[in-house]
């Protein structure tokens, strides 16, 4: 499930009093959320849960481990991150079942979860600023994407009826090598696209070599997902989650034209190793 998601079934299924409820000074953030994305590290670290780009995964050990009951689970997960606090300082290993203080501890596992925050601040803030684009600056900016990726774009669509191509692209100036890339781009970010889409897409593809690509500002559906894998023409499907990781990835390689239209600055931490 995404975090966004899992926070809001939280808030709107959980009855908090109004201390859980009160803004903390230090992140701005309910003390609920804090507390429950400070227990979310020991969770993690124990292999109880997998956090992966805004994704949150419960795990078998994790299904296991809830079948104790409320108290074991806190108690293995938080054993389990004294252990691997331990190992990270390479102190002796029997720190990790009596000795690292848990102020050292609660310092820790604050600074994960103020960087937490930032990254959900930093992914809302990026999802909004998609949200309020218009289409053709949404389909610009996939353009300007492919372009960065070193592909050469010979048709952007104009407005009005497209035929289902939105944009064509090569892998060379002047197209004269195959394939042929043809882009379909919808943007809607609240909306999962549907096998009939995918579909269209295929039945654009004229060509033999022709390779489509799908891309989103929002997600895909199941049976979309199912179209593109089963269907005799190569379909690439990139949604909100991809597209983003493709423009960090490629953001260094583009002009500042470009660059403005998804503006990024990024922010650089220790990173500690699982």
């Amino acid at each position: 499930m995404s975090r966004k998601e899992l926070l809001n079934k939280m808030a709107t299924s959980i009855s908090f009093t109004e201390s859980e409820k009160e803004l903390l000074q230090s992140n701005g953030q309910p003390r609920w959320l804090t507390v429950f994305l400070f227990y979310s590290v020991d969770a993690n670290k124990a292999g109880f849960l997998l956090k992966n780009k805004g994704t949150w995964i419960l795990t078998d050990e994790g299904k296991k481990a809830m079948k104790l009951g409320d108290i074991a689970l806190i108690d293995m997960a938080s054993a389990a991150y004294r252990k691997w606090s331990a190992e990270q300082k390479k102190t002796d290993s029997k720190l990790a079942e009596s000795g690292i203080p848990s102020e050292e501890i609660s310092k820790e596992k604050e600074e994960e979860v103020a960087l937490d925050i930032i990254r959900q601040q930093a992914q809302e803030g990026i999802t909004k600023h998609i949200e309020r684009m218009q289409w053709d600056v949404f389909q610009d900016l996939v353009a300007a994407l492919l372009s960065a990726m070193g592909y050469y774009i010979s048709h952007v669509a104009s407005k009005g009826k497209d035929g289902g191509i939105d944009i064509i692209a090569y892998t060379d100036p002047l197209g004269t090598k195959p394939p042929r890339i043809v882009v379909q781009v919808k943007h809607r970010p609240t909306t999962a696209i549907s096998s009939p889409d995918i579909q269209q897409l295929a039945g654009t593809l004229k060509r033999d070599s022709d390779v489509g690509i799908f891309v989103t500002s929002g997600s895909f559906s199941s049976q979309a997902k199912n179209e593109a894998r089963i269907t005799n023409k190569h379909i690439e499907l990139i949604d909100f989650e991809r597209l983003i990781d493709l423009w960090i990835q490629y953001y260094g390689k583009m002009d500042d034209k470009f660059k403005n239209m998804l503006p990024l600055r990024p922010i650089y931490f220790l990173e500690v190793n699982d």
